[in-house]
């Protein structure tokens, strides 16, 4: 049990594992923040440009 806990703690093993799945939530958390401002941007767009063809009929 003495050698175990040491290992443990010197091991590194798993540690990519644990960063590239944090890296991935905080990249989701960041894409679902974005994507309603984007959204509402594009839906600007098209609105206008809708307009603009109606308009010009």
């Amino acid at each position: 049990m003495k050698e175990l806990v040491p290992r443990l703690i010197h091991e590194e093993e798993g540690q990519d594992l644990v960063e590239y799945a944090l890296l991935l939530v905080f990249i989701a958390l960041a894409a679902i923040a974005a994507l309603p401002i984007l959204g509402n941007a594009v839906n600007n767009v098209f609105s206008q440009s809708v307009s603009t063809l109606t308009s010009g009929s």
